[in-house]
């Protein structure tokens, strides 16, 4: 096709019946952007999660009858929400049930220290975990979605009384913007949140599963610019062996073993063997060379210089709200978080007021309505219409003492009383009924008029619970850079032939520079 034609076609816009190709590409591009961003890649600010974690959490509520299912079946059933295949889903299921937060998990789910992956879906087993059934799920409090099919209903947001999304971290890869939020203390993001509600400043920092060692000082809150060194836990077991206990984030001992034979080859250490002991919990073993130069101490230095013993990660907190990506410090997801979860506890108290006068009242309906004998009244009424307006006359001269209206649904319900709880009705046994409902409501409303400490109360019961084992991993410490030529095991010498014009490592004869 010539210039001249291809031209002509870039030019066609809406005059005709043919689209501009730049337009077309425009639109499809960004189109397939917003979808990423939105649909993939990063997560939502209500809840923390992406739309994989969301639709599996759904997913397994509606499974959830106490007890283990296959994650092969949890996957199919995930189909129903998710549209891009298995895999996909499995993924993110595994690396939720690594967490050891949301889901409770049952077979070989894979090891974080090793890399090793998890058995096939058809071998291991999952279940919501309590704590995921107590800050994620309300149907009462939960916006609903026609899923991707329109057979099913799917929420927009789970209803997560929790700051989630920094206590999981997240990480994802979309067009044009990436997401990479770091793990959190769990009892840490708690205490935070409960010195939210009271108005004092946070200041988190991030806490690794597999602990280390982590200089803090550049995070910049989790922004774009920051950066995080992590080192390993090396401990000196004699002069000539060392032993790694904690690896940083982000590495396995496969990866970190695999550095240090690296810089082993380069003449960087000298280490004789290094061996693997990793079950549960981590340990490689480093024997030094019996001639090495290197006292541990340097040996150690050596192993931050040139291994993965020591990584620098960058982070980049980037979230969904409001249905457009935005970059925050991970202080202010926080106090979204809290403030989200304080508006949650609110609509929580306000639905349970609601459900409570409405119990209040029938009740109330009830036994005026057996006290009164107006039952009785309605043997005589031959249509529906004569019943309700003979209900209605008889509760007329009680209204005073309801606290709203009466409805034909009110009426309507007194009608299907049974003779036998007629009969059996105990007037004493009513009034304590309605006593205890009215002393839950003044509780509700107390509740509803000194909101923050019933939220602060809530995050206290929730460390109390569940705060048991998930202390702090990770050490918080400074560290200086180290000088790589101070702790190389071999430095090389440089010569310089001057009149030649050649510089080298073997030329011994010629000038020795440094």
């Amino acid at each position: 096709m010539s210039d001249n034609n291809i031209q002509s076609l870039e030019n066609r816009d809406a005059s005709g019946d043919n689209t501009a190709i730049g337009g077309l590409y425009k639109n499809w591009f960004l189109d397939y952007a917003s979808y990423v961003i939105l649909e993939r890649a990063v997560p939502y600010i209500e809840d923390g999660l992406k739309p994989v974690q969301r639709r599996i959490l759904h997913s397994m509520y509606e499974m959830e009858d106490g007890r283990y299912n296959k994650v092969a079946n949890i996957i199919g059933n995930t189909m129903k929400y998710h549209p891009h295949g298995d895999a996909s889903i499995g993924d993110a299921l595994v690396q939720m049930g690594q967490r050891d937060l949301l889901i409770d998990t049952q077979g070989n789910w894979g090891n974080i220290h090793t890399g090793d992956s998890a058995a096939a879906p058809r071998y291991i087993e999952a279940r919501l975990s309590k704590f995921a059934k107590e800050v994620a799920f309300n149907p009462k409090t939960t916006v609903w979605q026609l899923s991707y099919d329109g057979r099913n209903n799917e929420p927009v947001t789970l209803p997560v009384k929790f700051p989630l999304l920094l206590s999981m971290g997240v990480e994802g890869i979309a067009v044009g913007l990436a997401s990479k939020i770091l793990p959190h203390n769990f009892c840490e993001l708690i205490q935070a949140s409960i010195d939210s509600i009271r108005g004092k400043k946070v200041n988190l920092v991030p806490d690794f599963p597999s602990g280390g060692i982590a200089d803090f000082s550049k995070y910049n809150e989790g922004l774009r610019g920051g950066r995080i060194r992590v080192r390993a836990l090396i401990e000196k077991k004699d002069k000539k062996t060392l032993v790694i206990r904690q690896i940083p984030f982000g590495t396995t001992t496969t990866s970190v073993i695999e550095s240090i034979l690296a810089a082993v080859d380069k003449g960087k250490i000298k280490i004789k063997k290094v061996e693997d002991n990793t079950s549960a919990q981590v340990e490689i073993v480093i024997h030094l060379h019996p001639d090495a130069s290197q006292d541990p101490d340097k040996a150690i230095e050596a192993l931050y210089a040139f291994s993965s013993c020591e990584v620098s990660i960058s982070p980049n907190a980037c979230i969904i709200e409001e249905g457009r990506p935005r970059f925050v410090s991970v202080n202010e997801i926080l106090e979204i978080s809290t403030r989200n979860t304080v508006d949650l506890l609110r609509l929580e108290l306000e639905i349970a007021k609601k459900e409570k006068e409405d119990e209040w009242h029938y009740c109330s309906l009830e036994k005026i309505f057996i006290e009164k004998r107006i039952y009785r009244s309605l043997e005589e009424c031959e249509t529906w219409e004569q019943i309700i307006d003979t209900i209605a006359a008889g509760l007329k001269p009680y209204l005073k003492k309801l606290k709203r209206p009466v409805t034909h649904d009110d009426m309507a319900g007194l009608t299907e009383l049974k003779i036998k709880r007629i009969s059996k009705f105990d007037s004493n046994k009513a009034e304590e009924k309605i006593a205890g409902i009215e002393a839950e409501l003044d509780q509700i409303n107390n509740d509803l008029a000194n909101l923050k400490n019933y939220a602060v109360a809530y995050f206290k019961e929730l460390l109390k619970k569940y705060g048991k084992g998930r202390e702090r991993r990770t050490q918080i410490s400074s560290f200086e850079a180290i000088v790589a030529s101070k702790v190389i095991a071999n430095n090389q010498k440089l010569y310089v032939n001057r009149a030649e014009g050649f510089a080298g490592y073997g030329m011994r004869r010629d000038e020795f520079v440094c």
